[in-house]
């Protein structure tokens, strides 16, 4: 017998199995990236209304979202969190609360979807979810496919009771699940932060929540938002950080300090996903999140996340490159009092002189030769876009 050609032969099958579980997952990786070209932008409802959601609540706010201008704005995702399912049935479907949705998620995505919106849900990668419902550990297919079939265009994966278990493994599964699924979905880590999604989530994931949950409070939002500073370069196209959903309009915060939280997040390209209750919303806050040129910000094709350029004491200069070569600069006081704040232009590797726009003001500032200079409120921000 030829040996050599025996053990050859013999090898082949375990290389075609591993080759073809790499292709898999390299198509899967691919098939994902082509999703979330610019951060999602949407609506989701666990801020505001917790385990509080129903068919009529989803329903209203796709309304609202369309007859308030969101969807026209770029808020293109209703997304349901935690609590809309119940148990599965004997064959393993998960099953949706037949009181709080008894047309099923079906009916409601098709709904959604004739407002020209689209459906998120919510699951768990570890056996329950965070309010206990059933999550989908060793259901991963199942899942993933009932939620195509349902319509769904988007599912976010939460970490509660996963003891024992590797989310870098955990979601790589749900990853494929949904690569087999027959319809492209957008996928969202939210692991907090454990293991460093940043590292494994650009080919796991579209997005990938980096840190703990955030609430409705100044030092809450501030603490998570200026933390980003260093995760820039795994962000891009297709695959973003995620410091967590936005609080604007619920009432924990002052306008200011709102208009930080948004401008925030735009210069950090991170998801905008409005956690408010979007049927009864004050001109303000409408002002806020549906401000045109700092959405532009976060959705700028380019895909580059910012990060911060100087600080002293209590304040911050962030900068964003954008793709007509234009900067956004953000000047953040995360101080207790009105302060002064200077932007150099050398600091953005430009001379004189510049031209410059208030974002918030929606107005031109004129041209500037060496630097720009303007009061910044407690806890508030000037947002600008410079360019030559």
């Amino acid at each position: 017998m030829n040996i050599s050609r025996w053990v050859v032969i013999t090898a082949l099958p375990a290389c075609l199995a591993l080759c073809s579980t790499a292709s898999a997952q390299t198509a899967a990786a691919h098939s994902a990236t082509q999703l979330a070209q610019t951060p999602p932008m949407g609506w989701n409802s666990w801020n505001n209304f917790g385990c509080n959601v129903s068919e009529q609540l989803i329903r209203e706010t796709a309304d609202a979202m369309v007859s308030s201008g969101m969807l026209a704005a770029g808020y293109h995702y209703v997304n349901i969190d935690d609590c809309w399912q119940v148990s599965r049935a004997a064959d393993g479907t998960i099953v949706a609360d037949p009181a709080r949705f008894p047309s099923g998620i079906k009916a409601l995505a098709d709904y959604v979807h004739s407002k020209g919106l689209k459906l998120g849900v919510y699951t768990d990668a570890g056996r329950f979810t965070c309010e206990k419902r059933p999550g989908s550990l060793d259901h991963e297919l199942q899942d993933a496919k009932t939620y195509a079939a349902w319509g769904v265009d988007y599912v976010k994966v939460d970490w509660c009771h996963s003891e024992g278990l590797d989310p870098e493994v955990q979601y790589a599964k749900f990853r494929d699940a949904l690569a087999q699924a027959g319809r492209p979905i957008v996928f969202s880590i939210c692991n907090w932060g454990v293991k460093a999604p940043w590292k494994w989530g650009p080919a796991t994931g579209n997005l990938w929540r980096t840190t703990g949950d955030i609430s409705d409070h100044y030092d809450r939002m501030s603490v998570i938002g200026f933390s980003q500073n260093g995760l820039e370069k795994f962000a891009g196209p297709g695959h973003w950080n995620d410091p967590d959903m936005l609080e604007v309009g619920n009432g924990g915060m002052k306008p200011d300090e709102y208009r930080t939280h948004m401008a925030l997040w735009a210069l950090l390209a991170a998801p905008l996903l409005a956690g408010n209750d979007v049927r009864n919303m004050p001109p303000e806050t409408k002002d806020i999140l549906m401000n045109r040129e700092v959405i532009a910000v976060d959705q700028d094709p380019k895909g580059v996340q910012g990060h911060r350029i100087w600080e002293e004491g209590p304040l911050e200069i962030w900068v964003k490159p954008l793709a007509d070569r234009s900067q956004a600069v953000g000047l953040f006081n995360r101080g207790e009092s009105v302060l002064n704040m200077t932007l150099n232009l050398k600091a953005l590797g430009l001379t004189g002189p510049a031209k410059l726009r208030d974002l918030w003001q929606h107005q031109d500032l004129g041209p500037v030769e060496d630097s720009y200079t303007s009061e910044v409120p407690k806890h508030g921000v000037m947002m600008l876009r410079v360019s030559q």
